[in-house]
Order: C-alpha cells, then structure tokens, then sequence
C-alpha cells in the first residue's frame, strides 16, 4: 500500500492519464456495442470502415510493445543489421495492400467470410481444413498475446513500481471488458487513436534517448567502445541467415496473419484500399525508422550491462535525465495504447474462430444472437488464459513474436495466397501444407545444419510445395461453383483449351 501510494504521488501524470485512457476506451465500447446489430458487424465492422480508419488500425495493430519494447531494444544486442527491419516492415506492409487487400476483400465477400478458417474452408469447400486452422490461429496467438503482455508487464513494473503480477492483472481486465463489449467497430476506433499516439511517442522516445547519447551521430562512436566492434558485425548479435528469418517471420504476418488480414475485410471499397495503403505503408516508414535504432543509443546511456533486451526500454523510461515526468508519462500511455491495440484484435481473432469455425462445426444451427453471446465469452476466457501464461513466459518478447509469425508463415501462406490466386487446390492440399509446415518448423533446428537458416524458410518452402504437388496430383477440387465465381472465365477458359482444333 505504501509503494503505492508512493507511485501515485511521484508518478501521478501517468495515473491520470492512464484513467482518462480507460474512460475513452469505455466510451469506444458503448458506441461500439451500440452500433453493432450482428456477427458481420462485431467480426468486421460490417464491412463499412473507411481507408483512412483501416490503414490506421492495421498499423496500431502490428505495432504492439513488441515493437516499442521488443523491437526498439534488440539492436543493443544484435546491433547495425536489426535496422533491415524497417525496410522489411515498410515493403511487406505495401505488398499486404497491393496484393492481399483487394482480392480478399472481394473474395471474402463473395463467400460471406468473417474469419480466416471460414476462408479456407469455403474455398477449398473442407470443414477439417476450416478446422484445423482455427486450432493453429488459437495456438499461434497463444504465444504473440504472451509477448504483449509480457512488454507491457515490464514497463508498469520498471516505470511505476507495479508488481508485474498485478500489471498483467490490470492490463487483463482493461482489454478483455472494452473488447468483448464493443467487438470489431469499438477496437478499429480505439486503433484510430492508439495509432496517432503511437506515431507522437514513436518522435518522443527516439528524439529523447538520441539527445541523452549525445546526437545523432553518436552511434558511430560504438565502435571505439568495449564490445562495439561486435555491433556493427553482419554476425556479430546473431548469425545472420537466422537474423534474415526472424526479420521475415516477424513481417510475414502482414500478408499471412489473421488479426492483420481481418482489417482488409472491413473496407467499405476498392477505394478505401487504395486509400488505406499510403496511410499504413506511410505511418510504418516513419515510425519503425525512429524506434529500430534506439537500441545502439541506448549503449551512450546505459552502458552496456545489460542481458535482456526487453528491458531496454523501460530503463530508459525510468531515467529522469532522459525524460521528464511528462514525457515519461506520455511515453508509458503511449505503450499502454500500443499493447491494447494488439491484444484487442487478437483476442476478437481467437474468440471469433473458437465460435464461429469450432463451436460454429460442431453444435450447428446456433442462433445468430446466441453465437454473439458466446464470442464474447470467449474474449474474457482466452484473455484470463493467456494472462495466466504471461506469468511465466516461456521467451523473450522478439522470439515469442517471431514464432507465432513463423507459424502463420509455414502453414497459411499457401492457403491464403494461393486461395486467391490459384483456381486448383482442395482441402486435402491444405492440410498436408498444414502438417508439413508445422513438422518443419518444429524440427528443423534439431538437424545438424538447423542452426545455419532458419526454420521459417525451410517450413515455408516445403508447406508451399506441398500444397502445389498435391493439389496437382489429386482429382479433388473446390466446388465448380465457388471457383466459377471467385475466378470468372475459368470453365470457358478450360473448355477452350479441350476443345479439338
């Protein structure tokens, strides 16, 4: 109790603003209850939401405190390469909205899809297909949840003097209520919000901690320092073929991850894409170019002790001859914002595919008021689980969010992708691309050579090839009639090439 009221007397701009925070998220989700009459509109907002507000949101939904806390941090360990990440970020976030956004959006609804499994299931026409991607999305998002809390965890502890026990329980309650609540229309306008703050702090945190090492170029001072030489070495951190695929598990999910595909759903029009593709693609550039490389500044400013990463941020926060108490404040509202903003639409992602493509298969003919119920249910239960996994996280912030990319890379990129540019594939595709992908991933580091690319590549190329060769080999399709719509001209395109000369 005393350390509490401690942390409020010393730290009480950061209280205050945390509370009118969480008044404005409770505001969100009354009006976005209020403005929700069904599964489309909680699911995907009805598919009505403006470029602007979707580009936004897609860029407040991948940039969680994995990146504030994470991604900001791991160059004081792996140092000058983990700047690839920004053109990484920026390239695969402007192929998502050239390549995928259109297409699926028109697809998904030519098939009245809500979740990525019913996308796989009905264009391949295969529950068990539909089935089993429903159980990788709950198992996947199992691990990136964990990461978010996880950074958020330790910021509340190391900033305010929170027990991180008791972080994870604030944080826990917080998002599970505004999510379940408000659904899809309440969290894409809280995105709004949280993606404009997180744009501010992203020029707050990298212009402070620059100014505290000294300028900009202090950074090419390291070299002279003990263990700098390490930092400017391509393998100095990491090796740097397993850098190249932690760099490409964590960006794939631009184009291959249900929370980031479910915004591409809710777009009003071919012109809201267009729209939301400079809006996203513009935001990335900016901020990630400031938040990578605060990681070499933080060597000026606190030496280089320290072993964990995730950390390096919130040792920066807590330094008053960094920040000052107001711009701390700001800075912690701002990762607070950015935490929410993952963990809201990965909880609707879970709890949308438990109910709608595993409850949804197998207790059939649920009313659609009933499934709303139960979606929301299952927020609070897959919230309180995850919570409870945070208190022991199995990683560090970087490595539990690279996994869960690396698992949505290896088995949903074939489906995905091809799902929408292939006319040819079946259910049986899917799975075998499925397995395949899960069994490389998995095993890949235990072979002698494991440790020389990582197990994303192998997973990947191995779970496309065989979606390919089977879909190829087998006699089974999708349904004639769903091919016939999602691909205009294919039957008469392959009546002519049957036809005799």
């Amino acid at each position: 109790m005393t350390a509490l009221l401690e942390s409020l007397r010393t730290y009480w701009p950061v209280h205050v603003m945390l509370v009118l925070y969480t008044v404005l998220l409770a505001y969100h989700a009354w009006t976005g209850r209020r403005e929700t009459s069904g599964l489309a509109d909680y699911y995907v907002g009805g598919r009505g939401m403006s470029g602007v507000a979707i580009g936004l949101s897609f860029f407040a939904t991948y940039s969680s405190t994995n990146s504030f806390v994470g991604f900001s941090g791991q160059a004081y360990a792996w140092g000058l390469p983990w700047l690839l990440l920004v053109p990484a970020i920026v390239l695969m976030s402007f192929l998502a909205w050239v390549w995928i956004a259109p297409r699926l959006r028109d697809v998904t609804a030519s098939l009245d899809s809500l979740t990525i499994p019913d996308f796989i299931g009905f264009r391949f026409g295969s529950d068990h297909a539909r089935l089993l991607a429903a159980v990788i999305i709950l198992f996947a998002s199992f691990f990136y949840m964990t990461a978010v809390f996880k950074g958020i965890g330790n910021l509340l502890e190391v900033f305010l003097g929170i027990p991180y026990r008791a972080a994870i329980g604030i944080v826990f309650v917080i998002v599970m209520v505004y999510t379940a609540v408000g659904g899809f229309i309440s969290v894409v306008k809280t995105d709004v919000v949280q993606g404009v703050i997180m744009i501010v702090a992203a020029v707050v945190l990298s212009s402070g901690t620059v100014r505290a090492a000294g300028g900009l170029g202090a950074i090419w001072d390291l070299p002279a320092r003990a263990g700098g030489e390490a930092l400017f070495s391509w393998s100095g951190g990491i090796a740097f073929p397993v850098l190249l695929g932690v760099l490409f598990a964590a960006t794939v999910k631009f184009i291959v991850e249900p929370r980031q595909l479910s915004r591409f759903y809710a777009l009003e029009s071919p012109r809201a894409a267009r729209t939301g593709v400079w809006v996203s693609t513009l935001a990335f550039a900016v901020v990630y170019s400031l938040l990578v490389p605060i990681g070499l500044y933080a060597h000026h400013v606190l030496g280089g002790g320290l072993t964990d990463t995730d950390l390096v941020v919130p040792e920066l926060l807590a330094r008053a001859d960094v920040f000052s108490t107001g711009a701390g404040a700001f800075l912690l509202l701002a990762m607070v914002a950015a935490a929410m903003s993952s963990l809201d639409s990965v909880l609707l992602v879970m709890a949308s595919t438990c109910e709608r493509d595993i409850a949804g298969l197998l207790i059939r003919h649920r009313s659609e008021e009933s499934a709303l119920r139960y979606t929301r249910l299952y927020v609070a239960i897959f919230a309180g689980v995850t919570a409870l996994f945070a208190l022991s996280p199995p990683g560090g912030i970087v490595w539990m969010t690279a996994l869960s990319g690396s698992i949505y890379g290896a088995c949903f990129f074939p489906a995905v992708i091809l799902g929408l540019y292939w006319r040819k594939g079946n259910g049986t595709a899917v799975i075998a691309s499925f397995l395949v992908g899960l069994t490389v991933l998995t095993g890949w580091n235990r072979l002698p050579f494991g440790g020389i690319v990582h197990a994303v590549f192998p997973a990947m190329t191995l779970s496309l090839a065989t979606f390919v060769w089977v879909a190829l080999r087998s006699a089974e399709g999708a349904s004639e009639e769903v091919v016939a719509t999602l691909f205009p001209g294919s039957r008469s395109t392959e009546a002519g090439e049957r036809a005799p000369q």
